[in-house]
């Protein structure tokens, strides 16, 4: 009886560990990478727009407004790249009546917009300075700014994870009397976390960017490496 129950337990007892020795051979692991930069560029975009109840009117008034820019702006014109003042508007609203049966009154509004990036961000308050003067709409955000080497950066970051998950690898082995050996397979994750972007401040009546923060570049990794 007792031979029976060894030969069936022996069986089993193997099955259980033939797993196990398959599995410790190996560790899976994260690694994380970052870089800190600060934007060297920046998307502008400005937009001058004028009404009146006669539609060449008011785009007369547009048309004076860009002259204006054009001729203010020349001496930077030759470091504003994808330049562009194609995207022209012209459509009529109608105004609130004011009093029961009064007729509608109707208004053209014309509009172009300007855009094109700048490698350079000491030409911003200039640039922001000659629009504020005419009058001309614009917005910045923290899509405004950028790195003109965002992707060198991405890379950056993804060897400095795969860097930090190769040296998690090698400080489990050395607990375990081992060494870090082969990946056997890894999966890549990117991310972009800004930071804080920008000030303003007001000065002498004129809205200029006085400073713009860092921002953070993530990338992290998922490996499984042998064991050796």
């Amino acid at each position: 009886m007792l031979n029976t129950m060894k030969k069936h337990f022996l069986p089993g007892l193997a099955a259980t560990l033939i797993p196990l020795a398959a599995h410790a051979g190996e560790v899976s692991l994260s690694g994380e990478g970052s870089v800190k930069y600060t934007p060297d560029s920046a998307r502008l975009q400005f937009t001058a727009s004028a009404e009146h109840n006669l539609p060449a009117r008011a785009s007369d008034k547009v048309n004076d407004m860009m002259a204006q820019w054009r001729d203010n702006i020349s001496t930077y014109r030759d470091q504003l790249n994808d330049y562009s003042d194609a995207n022209v508007n012209l459509y009529t609203r109608t105004l609130p009546v004011q009093e029961r049966g009064q007729e509608p009154q109707k208004m053209a509004v014309a509009s172009q917009t300007v855009s094109f990036t700048i490698n350079d961000l000491a030409l911003l308050n200039p640039l922001l300075e000659q629009a504020q003067k005419l009058g001309l709409d614009y917005h910045l955000g923290s899509g405004s700014f950028y790195h003109s080497n965002e992707s060198g950066l991405e890379k950056e970051a993804l060897a400095r994870a795969i860097a930090d998950a190769r040296s998690r690898c090698e400080f489990v082995a050395l607990q375990l009397d081992q060494s870090c050996g082969d990946v056997i397979n890894i999966n890549v994750n990117g991310g972009h976390r800004p930071m804080p972007m920008m000030m303003a401040e007001a000065k002498s009546g004129v809205d200029v960017v006085s400073s713009v923060g860092d921002r953070e570049l993530q990338a992290s990794v998922s490996a499984t490496f042998e064991l050796d």
